[in-house]
Parts: structure tokens; sequence; C-alpha cells
């Protein structure tokens, strides 16, 4: 991303200056993007965005003169109001406090510096330091994009499409038709011709050979070389472009325990999914689904925000997956790729219920599964497990992969580690 200060180089303001505004410009505003990131969308996450930066944080250095000691002269303008021996008065009180000031009054202010950062700027800083790797697309399907194929040859087009072979071989074909002469014969002619005339002998050869002379030349001007009809164009016609799809199964546990801490690591984590698979499929779907002891599929707002009350049971959620898979997104024409996020805790009873759902009816349907155990952030709860994560280590797939998370700091490295083909599939 590069950064461009239009304000005037003032006196007194050296480039160095300005190159060290610059980079703390740029550590702003990958703090503003990260903030920015929670309260979009998720959908909505690769447009670009409008950042602030308070002014307090862009203020640049500068020199001045101790206060004490050294030579320093003063020029102090006179008054019209104070004479020597006068006393000043205080200044009015001001509404709002000691210190307080007049507001503005039109509300304007410059307590922040306002710019906006394109889609490719904000996609470059919120994917910043990620190495994301490339996954096998399954199928081409849903036809949305039209491309040009060759439809054959048309006797007219532009001159960029002009096939050059196939006019050739019609000027050939319509030469050797119509016989046409040959430039080696006309030349054998007029060598003939100039020799005898060069002898003077034989006059009524000469004149015989002059008349068949004048007669190629007369056929050569009436059969030219490349004809009009000669004239082949490559013609070219829109078709449908099949194109790549994918869809994401967002899956999160939105009983009581579930804080909004941890629902805000799970946004984030769903955010990175969704970039990385947009960027690698033209034409993503995108399915909430959120459980407490029943699973139903919901829409965003509903997923991240709405309440509910009730115990935990995973494989609701899981079956629900499976009847929408089955009801809409085929794995024969589909990328099926899921996220399950979740604080760990489950029925004790419904845990071989969801092993045996995730292993015989989610993984073989998925491209890759990853399961998101998120917890406080004041807790270090890294090296306990729960239920749920003893219940889905016991899985040996090479298309799932877990992780714990507990701060907003780990989201990005956990993302990197959970898609990179050379890490381990369960770790702590």
């Amino acid at each position: 991303m590069n950064i461009i200060d239009r304000r005037l180089n003032p006196k007194g303001k050296s480039l160095a200056n300005r190159q060290r505004f610059l980079r703390r410009a740029r550590e702003q505003i990958r703090k503003a993007v990260r903030e920015a990131s929670s309260g979009r969308s998720i959908t909505d996450i690769d447009g670009g965005e409008g950042i602030s930066i308070p002014m307090d944080d862009l203020r640049e250095p500068s020199f001045r003169r101790a206060a004490e000691g050294g030579i320093r002269d003063y020029v102090v303008p006179g008054n019209k109001e104070f004479i020597t021996g006068d006393t000043i008065a205080k200044p009015p009180k001001q509404s709002g406090g000691a210190g307080g000031s007049d507001g503005s009054p039109d509300g304007g202010g410059d307590d922040a510096f306002h710019f906006v950062l394109s889609r490719d700027e904000f996609l470059d800083l919120f994917l910043e330091d990620l190495e994301l790797p490339d996954m096998d697309k399954k199928n081409l399907q849903k036809s949305e994009q039209m491309a040009f194929s060759r439809a054959g040859l048309s006797v007219t087009g532009s001159p960029s499409n002009l096939n050059l072979v196939r006019t050739m071989r019609n000027s050939l074909s319509r030469r050797i038709a119509l016989k046409r002469p040959k430039p080696a014969e006309m030349a054998e002619l007029q060598a003939a011709i100039a020799e005898l005339e060069e002898n003077g002998d034989n006059p009524e050869l000469l004149s015989e050979l002059r008349l068949e002379l004048e007669a190629q030349l007369t056929k050569s001007r009436l059969v030219p070389y490349i004809d009009p009809v000669d004239v082949r164009y490559n013609r070219f016609q829109a078709t449908p472009k099949p194109i790549s799809q994918a869809v994401m199964f967002c899956l999160m546990d939105v009983s009581g325990s579930m804080t909004e801490h941890m629902k805000d690591l799970a946004k984030r984590f769903y955010m990175l999914l969704y970039l990385f698979l947009n960027r690698r499929y033209a034409h993503v779907d995108i399915v909430f689904i959120r459980h407490t002891h029943e699973a139903k599929e919901v829409d965003e707002q509903t997923f991240f925000y709405s309440t509910e009350t009730g115990g935990t049971v995973v494989s609701t959620a899981l079956v629900e997956m499976a009847r929408i898979v089955k009801a809409r997104y085929s794995p024969h024409d589909w990328n099926i790729y899921a996220a399950q996020a979740s604080d760990g805790d489950n029925t004790n009873s419904d845990n071989a219920t969801a092993i045996g759902l995730l292993t015989t009816a989610i993984l073989p349907l998925c491209q890759y599964f990853a399961y998101i155990e998120v917890g406080a952030e004041y807790k270090d709860w890294l090296g306990r497990e729960t239920d749920l994560w003893r219940t889905y280590k016991s899985v040996a797939a090479p298309n799932m992969a877990m992780r714990k998370v507990r701060n907003r700091a780990q989201i990005f490295p956990v993302f990197r580690e959970l898609f990179s083909r050379e890490k381990s599939h369960v770790q702590a």
C-alpha cells in the first residue's frame, strides 16, 4: 500500500521527518483495519474501508529551543488596551469544566485524520503475512461468465481475425482452377522474345510468342493473386464459461457458555475463511447454522447477535448441515468447506452421536473441516481438553484440522496453521 502525503513541505520539516510520519501512519492503518473488520459483515469484508487515525498519533517531531540557558530574542507586539501597571483580569469561566473550550459552531473539528482504503489495499493489510495454500477445485459449475470460443470461419470480419492459412489456400485453389499463368512461365516467354529480338531471325515465331505473352498478361490481370472471395476470417461466439463454486458452512454453539468475546473470535476466523475461499473460487455461498440443544439455519445477523438459551448438543448442527447439503449442495457440483466454533462443551450422551455423524456423514462430503475451540481471554485453558476436543481428537482424517484460540492475536497464526498442509492436524 502506498500512502501519498500531499501536504506542502513547510519550513523546518525535513524529508526524513516526512518518511518517519509515513511509517507511523502505516502502523496506525494496520491497527485501524483490524478494528474495522470486526464490525463488518462476512460477505462485505473484501470491500474498501474509510479509516480514521487520531491526530495525536500522527504528530511529527520538531526542534525548539530549551526554556533555560542560551540567548533568545523576542518580538512582542504592542496593545491598545493595557498600560504599565494594569492588572489583567482572569478569563471568563468556560462551560464544560475547567480548561474547557467552546465547541465548533458547525460541529467540525480536527480530532482525526480520515482517508479511504481501496479494496486491494484493505485486503492486503487484512491478509498481511498470511501464506495461504492453493486448494483443489472439485468441479466447474454455475455458468455465470461468458467466454468467446472459435465457431468456424466467416467471409466478413475484423482484419485482426484474418485466417491467413485458409485465405491463401482458397487463393491457390482458385488460381489453379482458372489456370492463371505462373510468373515463371511468363518470365520464360519474355526471355525467349528477347533472344529472338536480339538475333533478328524467325519473325513468325516472335509474333506468336508476343501474342501468347500478351494473352498471359491479360489473364493474370483478370485472375488476381488474391480475390475478395478468397478471404476468410475466424469467427468467435460467446459461450457460457463454467466457473468453480464452493459453499462455506459456519457452525457455532450459541448456548449460554459462549460469551461475546468467543463469538467475536469465531467471526474473525469466519472472515478469514471467506476471504480465503473467495480468492480461489469464482462463486462462494455461505450458510450459517447455530445450535444449542437444537440447530437451525439463520442469517448472519441472527447467527452472531441473537441470544439463545438451552443446553449444548453438537450433533444437531451436524445433522442440519447434512440435510442442507443433500437438499441444495451436491458434493459432485460443489466444493464444501465447514468451520465449527465452540467452547468445547457438549452433552456427554451426545459425543458418540457427534463423532459418528462427523466421520460418516460430514467428512466424506467436505474438502476441509476446521474446528476452532474458543476460550476466555483471561483463562489459560490450552492444556485442558474439553469433552468435544477429546471427541474430535480421535478422528484421523486428512481433511480435518483443530486449533484453540483465546485472543484476537492468535486468529491469524492459527488460520495459517490450519490451512498449511505441512502442519499436523491436531494441535493444542
